[in-house]
């Protein structure tokens, strides 16, 4: 075999060792995560919900802030930019499962398309005085460190019907989660 044909022949099978590699790597790895999210409602009222919240945030008085920014953190909520960017733990099983997202009272149906393509559908009753919701979105996995998502939901605010568009992206930080507890109770 000439010299040209070899390095042909190791370029494809690098190639190949390549795609492989990818497609093995589309999992998320389990441990800390932050995610970016933001919010678009047809009605508006989510940011300007958000946009007041934070402004209530800055005019607390010193020790009331910290102790808020405190407990925000503790649920993996960023105090500097809340409602937009938390803080998740991801444990094997979450991974294992392709179970991405999880809140009491919530049902999921995940499904794959492609080796970096997860498909969510969801349905939630409405717990804790938050109205049902149901929704479906798509997240592209950049690795096992890295994903980006659309989602669209579609709830009920003050009796009327509201549509949302979230995007969001995701970056593993780290192994270990500290204190961020596990999206799921499930161990």
């Amino acid at each position: 075999m000439s010299a040209p044909h070899r390095i042909a022949l190791a370029l494809v099978f690098l190639a190949g060792a390549g795609t492989c590699a990818l497609a093995q790597n589309t999992k998320m790895r389990p441990g800390l995560w932050e995610v970016q999210a933001h919010v678009k409602s047809s009605s508006g009222q989510m940011e300007a919900a958000l946009a007041q919240m934070q402004e209530q945030l800055a005019g607390m008085p010193p020790e009331q802030r910290r102790q808020m920014q405190e407990m925000m953190a503790a649920r993996g909520i960023n105090p500097s930019n809340a409602g937009q960017s938390a803080r998740i733990c991801m444990t094997q099983k979450d991974v294992d499962m392709d179970r991405v997202q999880s809140r009491e009272g919530c049902t999921y149906k995940n499904s794959r398309s492609g080796a970096n393509t997860l498909h969510i559908n969801f349905q939630c009753k409405g717990v804790d005085n938050e109205a049902p919701s149901s929704g479906e979105g798509t997240i592209t996995f950049d690795g096992p460190t890295m994903y980006s998502g659309q989602f669209k939901v579609k709830t009920t605010r003050d009796g009327k019907p509201e549509e949302m568009t979230i995007t969001q992206q995701g970056k593993w930080l780290s192994a270990h989660c500290g204190s961020v507890k596990p999206i799921t109770s499930e161990q």
